[in-house]
């Protein structure tokens, strides 16, 4: 039996002016058991909370900022209505801001309730207990009855970057050709043959069809299809750093998402790793169609792991997945002692056997903290910030010089300039 507020004050109201009255404990054990009758008589009369039965239906799957509604069908199959209060309880990262409902359904009848998830982490989201507790006539008393409704959504990381992927696509089918702009790339695959125009590159002029024609012509490419795309998210510690609203590794996530979506719409073959001492996901050969899908589900609960990435397990679980030439992505960070101790010698060796991109995300904290002026402490954080900044610029050039391609933008940018750097790899017929 549950006690509600409601009898707590119906004591306080019935015993106080007894005991003040008549001075009598007998009077105020009394009236303490007529409350007691009456306490007992609204709870018996009470609809049981255990003649309900329940069921879930709903979304199995969202994604990070965005909801799932998942609705809980409950059924009376008892003689009595039940009356009360219903909680249905999630875990705090599933972002569930109403968890409690009124619940009143007659007997043979059923009502639903739906719960609105707005889920702050990755990975799977499962509810706890729904406890009912249904309230006789007065809402003195009642019964109470909790039971397990399994049910599980899985959180997939979020896609902020989607925005950019129409207008990369556009540039993609100037690339390929496909409208009226009629955009060529310098490709390895030939296209086709054109009278030459003021501009073009004299070293596309084919002298044997100029020979056999009556005017100049030139060879137009097309940018190479059924290319090899590696991504590599890097998992270890330096993916755990706050940067923005989220952490590096969210971000890189984010970029590897719209970078794959362009790269399958291109017709190109991607696969996905992520690592830090061993493989955390693997994504091998999706078809286009599966490819989001996919990617979105091995990484959905990958979470950073606060060790050192092991750089030459790394380096040999590349070249087991890609054997000929292809574009290798590296989503990491620009940290010099992480990059000094583990990728960095490996690097030239990388940009030899495959075209290397180094993606970055850069914390733009320190630009502001860099730019900041006033008291002591400001001054101090802004040569800090600059000490910081120039470190990671000659770790850019190192790197750099290592053959390796680098893009260090911010979390927001980083996505559609990791795209822009694969459509001008493209164009220039160096995947």
């Amino acid at each position: 039996m549950v006690v509600t507020g409601r009898a707590a004050l119906l004591a306080l109201l019935l015993t106080a002016p007894v005991a003040l009255v008549a001075r009598s404990w007998g009077a105020v054990l009394l009236v303490d058991a007529v409350l007691l009758a009456l306490l007992g008589a609204d709870a018996s009369l009470a609809g049981s909370p255990r003649a309900l039965t329940f069921a879930r239906t709903g979304d199995h799957t969202t994604r990070l900022g965005e909801e799932a509604v998942v609705t809980l069908t409950v059924r009376n199959i008892g003689r009595r209505r039940v009356h009360g209060i219903l909680r249905d309880a999630w875990a705090p990262t599933a972002g569930v801001a109403i968890t409690r409902h009124a619940l009143d359904v007659e007997p043979e009848r059923l009502v639903r309730v739906s719960s609105v998830l707005r889920p702050v982490r990755r990975g799977e989201r499962r509810p706890d207990l729904v406890t009912v507790r249904s309230l006789g006539p007065l809402r003195l008393a009642g019964r109470q009855a909790s039971h397990a409704v399994p049910w599980a959504v899985r959180v997939l990381p979020g896609f902020p970057s989607r925005k950019h992927l129409p207008s990369r696509l556009a540039r993609l089918r100037e690339l390929d050709g496909r409208v009226a702009l009629m955009v060529r790339g310098q490709g390895s695959e030939f296209d086709s043959l054109r009278e030459y125009v003021l501009g073009d590159d004299v070293r596309s002029i084919d002298w044997r069809a100029t020979a056999r024609a009556s005017d100049v012509m030139v060879r137009t490419w097309r940018p190479e299809r059924d290319r090899r795309v590696l991504i590599v998210l890097d998992t270890s510690r330096t993916s755990a750093a706050r940067v923005g609203d989220g952490t590096r590794l969210d971000a890189s996530m984010d970029a590897s998402f719209l970078l794959g979506a362009l790269a399958g719409k291109a017709g190109d073959r991607v696969d996905l790793l992520a690592f830090d001492r061993a493989v955390r996901a693997d994504v091998r050969r999706p078809g286009a169609t599966e490819l989001l899908p996919q990617m979105s589900r091995a990484l959905s609960d990958v979470e950073p792991l606060l060790v050192e990435a092991d750089a030459h397990a790394m380096v040999a679980a590349i070249d087991a997945r890609v054997r000929q030439h292809a574009l290798v992505v590296l989503l990491t960070a620009l940290e010099p002692s992480a990059l000094r101790e583990g990728l960095l010698p490996y690097l030239p060796g990388l940009a030899a056997r495959h075209t290397v991109v180094l993606a970055s995300v850069r914390d733009q904290r320190l630009e502001e903290l860099a730019a900041m002026r006033g008291d002591a402490p400001a001054v101090y954080d802004a040569a800090s910030a600059a000490q910081a900044i120039a470190t990671r610029d000659r770790m850019t050039a190192l790197v750099t010089r290592a053959g390796i391609e680098v893009i260090d933008a911010t979390p927001d940018e980083i996505a559609p300039k990791l795209a822009d750097r694969y459509l001008a790899l493209k164009a220039a017929g160096r995947l």
